[in-house]
């Protein structure tokens, strides 16, 4: 069974990873909600109750989907252009791996560590828009 991908399915993998990414601070925020009471009828006034780490998994899992919708559009533009190499395949896992630390350091509440790990992230997804234009 070979588990390798080449350069195309590993733009659409990284998609699909991602997109599974953004829901993971939500996982920590939904920990928040219970251990204070969730309040239906009002569940926006609740972010204001939440302690400060489920405040800041809502900061991640918001700064996640700003973050996804440009890796995706990046990602297709690579595709759909027919440029993937195995550079666009090292954005991708950068990419992965810098939000994957960004949420990391965001709930830690390390933004001498979070801000390096966004700016990498966008340089990534700067690679892959040149990489489908060049």
């Amino acid at each position: 069974m070979d588990l390798t991908f080449n350069p195309s399915q590993t733009l659409l993998l990284g998609i699909a990873l991602m997109a599974g990414l953004v829901y993971v601070p939500y996982l920590i925020v939904a920990y928040g909600r219970v251990s204070i009471g969730i309040d239906l009828s009002a569940p926006r006034a609740m972010l204001d109750r939440l302690p400060d780490y489920a405040k800041r998994a809502t900061w991640a899992h918001q700064n996640s989907f700003e973050s996804f919708a440009l890796f995706t559009a990046a990602a297709l533009c690579v595709f759909v252009s027919d440029t993937a190499t195995e550079r666009t395949s090292l954005y991708v896992l950068i990419y992965l791996a810098a939000r994957t630390l960004f949420t990391l350091f965001y709930l830690l509440d390390w933004p001498w560590l979070r801000s390096p790990m966004w700016a990498l992230s966008m340089v990534c997804i700067g690679g892959l828009f040149t990489a489908s234009v060049f």
